[in-house]
């Protein structure tokens, strides 16, 4: 989490290998991750923030394409991409070529594409945004079974209800640093104020008191003329 212009989507791109770090090192599967580094995407699924598709590729032949480039086996990989497709419930929408789809439909591909050949670690940048809410929930509940079956879900959302909900580690970062870290089920259990000893009653609250500068984002605003 955190506000617009933390760092959020620089994160999960670098991750991806799309931008250069200026410091630091990056981890992933507990292997270090340069620019050179091309065999952990393998195992990783993405959604970023503008995912690139094949536009005049219909949605069935994206996403076998997309299987056959992480080898998934042909005959495997014509199951995977019709169950997806069904799941997705892009069936009506399977052999229209994807420049003609409308924004939530796109996502729902890039999702798809992500986790068509069974990743060990999915990055997710805004996977909910533009999908409407009956499919928002069963994602919601694939991504907690892809989590039982093993897969780590990383993903960034603006959505802070959505987060309490589903994840089980938050963190917060403002400025490009790390400003909060917890497990979900502990963020009501934490002291806000060590002299009142009033508790944070959502998540909501600790966002807006941990990236507040000086109070400054608590203060209301408002429009001169309303």
């Amino acid at each position: 989490l955190g506000p617009n212009g933390a760092g959020k989507t620089t994160t999960i791109n670098l991750l991806a290998g799309l931008l250069r770090k200026d410091a630091g090192e990056i981890l992933v599967l507990e292997n270090a991750i340069t620019p050179q580094s091309y065999l952990y995407k393998k195992l990783v699924g993405f959604v970023l923030e503008r995912p690139l598709y094949y536009e005049k590729l219909t949605v069935y032949e994206q996403l076998k394409f997309v299987a056959a480039m992480y080898n998934v086996p042909r005959c495997e990989s014509e199951k995977r991409v019709l169950e997806l497709i069904h799941f997705f419930d892009l069936g009506n929408k399977k052999d229209d070529l994807i420049e003609t789809l409308s924004t939530g439909m796109k996502k729902k591909i890039s999702l798809a594409a992500a986790i068509v050949h069974s990743p060990k670690i999915l990055f997710l940048d805004e996977p909910l945004e533009g999908i409407d809410p009956v499919s928002a929930k069963e994602i919601k509940d694939m991504l907690r079974q892809m989590v039982q079956n093993g897969t780590t879900v990383f993903m960034s959302s603006h959505n802070l209800d959505t987060v309490e909900k589903l994840c089980d580690e938050v963190a917060i970062i403002n400025k490009g640093k790390l400003v909060f870290q917890s497990k979900t089920e502990e963020i009501r259990k934490r002291i806000k104020n060590e002299v009142s000893q009033e508790t944070y009653q959502s998540l909501e609250e600790i966002f807006i008191d941990v990236v507040s500068d000086n109070g400054e984002e608590k203060r209301p605003k408002k429009l001169s003329w309303l």
